[in-house]
């Protein structure tokens, strides 16, 4: 997947300045695609640029002025053929997962440190996703609200986003104490 695609499917949920899209990244698309800022004004830029969003400027008095962006009818037309082409599976790339693979013939300690402020990190997340899931949701129950409740996209990422971050708090807790467990073993 291209940051483009990335971006337009944020887009399609209002029209919004580069401020507003870096924002919404950090809410909701950060549950599968990390770009920072300025990788997003780039990309606003092309896709401007290649018809696929329209931007306009919005004159502000006691602030610069700002652009917003929506899609076009050509973004949505490449979203229909990005939706249609194959996914590559998805896979892991973590710097903490290779030095669990060498913490045999390292000091675990400090890898030790950092899987706990993983797990720390993992249950920040949680919380946060949890409240958007709700303030998603509404009134509705989950069940119900998967049923028929709208906007359902942006719904399914974030349980995705949420189940992923369960997950990886529950390995990096499980780790850690296995870790402390063999330094105690080994001391006493």
């Amino acid at each position: 997947m291209a940051l483009r695609h990335a971006v337009l499917a944020a887009l399609l949920s209002g029209e919004y300045s580069g401020y507003q899209l870096a924002k919404a990244f950090d809410v909701g698309v950060a549950n599968f695609w990390y770009a920072q800022p300025q990788q997003l004004y780039l990309e606003l830029t092309k896709l401007e640029k290649d018809g696929l969003i329209s931007g306009r400027q919005v004159v502000q008095e006691a602030r610069p002025n700002k652009r917003l962006f929506t899609v076009t009818e050509a973004g949505k037309v490449e979203l229909a053929r990005f939706a249609t082409a194959d996914c590559k599976p998805s896979f892991i790339r973590d710097d903490l997962l290779v030095k669990v693979q060498a913490v045999d013939h390292i000091d675990a300690a400090p890898v030790i440190a950092q899987l706990d402020d993983r797990a720390a990190a993992a249950a920040a997340k949680i919380e946060f996703l949890d409240r958007l899931l709700r303030q998603l949701r509404g009134d509705l129950d989950e069940e119900t609200f998967l049923r028929r409740g709208e906007p359902l996209g942006p719904y399914l990422t974030c349980l995705r986003g949420r189940q992923f971050e369960q997950e990886h708090h529950t390995w990096c807790v499980r780790a850690a104490t296995v870790l402390r467990d063999r330094a105690k073993n080994r001391s006493s």
